[in-house]
């Protein structure tokens, strides 16, 4: 069993320059994994405004989309679909081998979800996870407790400022905030401030939280 990811553009036909976009998102997806090293597969382009990863599990998978949505531009923002199930393949004479499994079928639904939740009622949402109908009630009520967190942590992120999460990445990486106060040339009480008001805190906290299980 692994954990299949995958993402989208957010608003990508609307995006003035979207190969520099393109750009952007994988220097960001280059950057976290350098840093984090947790993905078995990092996100890789598909299709349109696609990209599809495999994580070994659902705290590393939340890690490592959290730090990706802190690296983003302003401009550039991704939703993300988490299948928590059986990973495969089947082979194929022209591209090698085409994902296939109950986790990207879990994958699918989760970015469907994500879709309605933001269209509809939470605008600010990025994230959702789904089991494939064959995990256990013991995964099933991991990945309950997984979306409630989630949908906390979405909406702080989709509400901070470029410097907010570039702290915010600092400050998961165990950046002081000293040093994080020097390359953004500000005090070290203005990011001390920053990161209480715009909820980056309780963001580094629970990605701790997260990497202390792993």
């Amino acid at each position: 069993m692994g954990v299949a990811v995958i993402a989208d553009i957010v608003g990508s036909r609307g995006l003035p320059d979207r190969e520099a976009a393109q750009r952007a998102i994988e220097h960001a997806v280059a950057r976290v994994q350098g840093d984090l090293a947790d993905a078995t597969r990092p996100l890789t382009p598909t299709v349109g405004d696609e990209l599809q990863g495999i994580y070994p599990d659902l705290g590393s998978a939340m890690c490592g989309i959290l730090l990706l949505r802190l690296a983003l531009p302003d401009e550039v923002d991704c939703r993300f679909g988490v299948g928590v199930g059986d990973i495969g393949t089947i082979a194929s004479d022209t591209v090698g081998a085409i994902a296939e499994g109950p986790g990207w079928w879990a994958a699918r639904e989760a970015i469907d979800t994500t879709h309605r939740m933001q269209r509809r009622t939470v605008p600010g949402a990025r994230t959702w996870v789904s089991a494939s109908a064959d995990t256990g009630e013991q995964t099933r009520e991991a990945v309950r407790i997984a979306n409630a967190g989630l949908l906390a942590r979405d909406q702080l992120v989709s509400a901070m400022s470029a410097r907010a999460r570039r702290l915010a990445y600092g400050r998961c990486l165990g950046t002081t905030q000293r040093a994080l106060a020097v390359a953004e040339g500000i005090t070290q009480s203005a990011v001390s401030q920053l990161l209480g008001t715009s909820g980056a805190s309780a963001i580094v906290e629970g990605f701790r939280a997260l990497r202390s299980g792993s």
